[in-house]
C-alpha cells in the first residue's frame, strides 16, 4: 500500500478536492482506502458516509481503541473504502502531543491494512496540528496543494518548512511529490497577472519539485464533489487534467517501486 498524503497548512486550499479526484481515479484500477484526517469532515461528507453514533473512526484508530479493519468502511463504489472522522477527531490532538510519538503513530496504525489496499489517501487538517504531523510521519509520497495567490504561496511556503523540520528529525521518510495549483483563474485564454505570478513564485520556492497541472477556479468541481461524481462523468473531462497527472506518476513502475 502506497499512502499519497494530501497537505496544506492553511484553509482553502484544495486538499479536499485533490484527494476525492485522485483516490476516484485511482480506484478505477486499483483498491483505495480514503482517510479523513480533519476533523471537518469534509472527506467523509462527501463520499457519502455518515458516522454512526458509536461507530469507530479515525479518533478510535489512533487511540489504538479498535483494530484498523475495525474503522475501515466500504462505500457505495467498487474499491472504494474510508475511515472517517468526526468532530471528535480533535481529541486526537491531547493524545498525540502525550504519547512522545505522535508524528509515527499514524503510520504504525495503518501498518496492518498495508496487505489490504493499493493506495491509501490522507486528506490532513488545514493547520500546524499534532494529527497534521502525524500525517505528514506516515506518507510515502506527499501532495502539497496552494491556491495561486498570495495566501497559497506563504500556506506552500509554511508546509514545506513544516516536512522540512520533520525530514531533519527522521519522522517523515517519504519523497514530496509535487505542488497542486489550486482556483487558477483564468478569463477565457488569458490567465489572471495574480495566478500567474502566484505560481510562478511556487516553481521558484520549490526549486525543481513537480508543479502539476492547475486546478482551475470553477463551480465544476464543487458540481462534481456533491454529486459524488467524477469531472468526466459530467462531461467535464478536461477539468479531471491535473489529477490525471497525478494518477500516471502513482501508477507508473518505478514509482511504486520505491
Amino acid at each position: 500500500m502506497k499512502t499519497i498524503v494530501v497537505t496544506s497548512l492553511s484553509g482553502g486550499q484544495g486538499k479536499t478536492t485533490t484527494a476525492y479526484f485522485l483516490g476516484k481515479l485511482l480506484a478505477l484500477e486499483s483498491k483505495v482506502l480514503f482517510i479523513d484526517a480533519d476533523p471537518q469532515s469534509n472527506l467523509t461528507f462527501f463520499l457519502n458516509h455518515e458516522v454512526e453514533p458509536n461507530a469507530p473512526t479515525l479518533l478510535e484508530l489512533i487511540k489504538d481503541l479498535v483494530k484498523g479493519t475495525e474503522a475501515v468502511y466500504s462505500l457505495n463504489h467498487p474499491n472504494q473504502f474510508l475511515i472517517p472522522s468526526d468532530d471528535g477527531l480533535s481529541n486526537a490532538q491531547e493524545y498525540l502531543a502525550n504519547s512522545g510519538m505522535g508524528a509515527v503513530i499514524l503510520r504504525a496504525r495503518l501498518k496492518p491494512l498495508v496487505n489490504y489496499f493499493d493506495y491509501c489517501i490522507i486528506d490532513s487538517p488545514p493547520a500546524r496540528t499534532q494529527i497534521s504531523i502525524a500525517t505528514v510521519g506516515a506518507a510515502d509520497f506527499l501532495l502539497i496543494p496552494a491556491e495561486a495567490s498570495t495566501k497559497g504561496v506563504n500556506s506552500l511556503i509554511r508546509t514545506l518548512e513544516l516536512v522540512s523540520n520533520l525530514e531533519q528529525l527522521g519522522a517523515f521518510t517519504g519523497t514530496l511529490a509535487g505542488v497542486v495549483p489550486f482556483r487558477d483563474k483564468w478569463f477565457g485564454l488569458s490567465q489572471s497577472k495574480d495566478s500567474a505570478r502566484a505560481i510562478n513564485a511556487m516553481k521558484e520556492i520549490t526549486n525543481g519539485t513537480t508543479i502539476f497541472a492547475s486546478i482551475l477556479e470553477s463551480e465544476r468541481y464543487k458540481q462534481a464533489l456533491n454529486q459524488g461524481s467524477l469531472l468526466s462523468e459530467l462531461g467535464y473531462p478536461d477539468l479531471e487534467r491535473p489529477f490525471r497527472e497525478m494518477l500516471r506518476l502513482f501508477t507508473t513502475k518505478q514509482l511504486m517501486e520505491k
